[in-house]
């Protein structure tokens, strides 16, 4: 099953201001190829840029020659999965979060993608709103547009398993019921 954009419609995007900001990296361990223009970095990663917060055990960033970033984030085997969680506009309080074994950023195009038992998760302070789950998550940070497949492959397929969504009811004005 296919669920697509069902949090496209509420007016909150994510925190523009936050791709002005510096990127923030904390791991164990670091590598960088000058050459590739690679930088892995590996145990127990944090990084932070403006409202966004990623965690994983390992990950790794590639830059294009246009500055752009591409980061992966792997989560540790057997142990927490990669996670993300950044700040939205167009509320005091709305955040967007997800985690997957391997989470995909491409900065050019602004999309995130979740593989393998992939969760995301619109939040009002700390109350989950609108929930989504499935084996493959890919989302438009820009238009906050999503798809969600039952295969890490990016494809849904019969007898591949269910994808799982909660949709909060809305009141009349647009904004959550209670």
């Amino acid at each position: 099953m296919l669920v697509t954009g069902f949090f496209a419609n509420h007016g909150a995007y994510a925190e523009k201001a936050d791709s002005s900001k510096p990127t923030n990296v904390e791991a164990n361990h670091m590598e960088y190829d000058d050459l590739k223009q690679i930088n892995t970095f590996t145990g127990n990663v944090v990084l932070t840029r403006g409202t966004i917060l990623m965690k994983a055990n390992k990950m790794v960033v590639k830059q294009d020659p246009e500055g752009y970033q591409f980061v992966t984030l792997y989560a540790t085997p057997n142990g927490p999965l990669a996670s993300f969680r950044q700040k939205r506009d167009g509320g005091p309080n709305e955040w967007i979060d997800g985690q997957a074994e391997r989470i995909e950023y491409d900065d050019k195009r602004e999309i995130l993608k979740l593989f393998s038992k992939a969760r995301m998760r619109r939040l009002d302070g700390d109350k989950a709103t609108d929930e989504v789950e499935g084996e493959y998550i890919s989302y438009d940070t820009r238009a906050e547009y999503f798809t969600v497949h039952n295969t890490a492959s990016g494809e849904s397929k019969a007898g591949a398993g269910r994808i799982k969504a909660v949709i909060q009811p809305h009141k009349e004005n647009g904004t959550k019921a209670n």
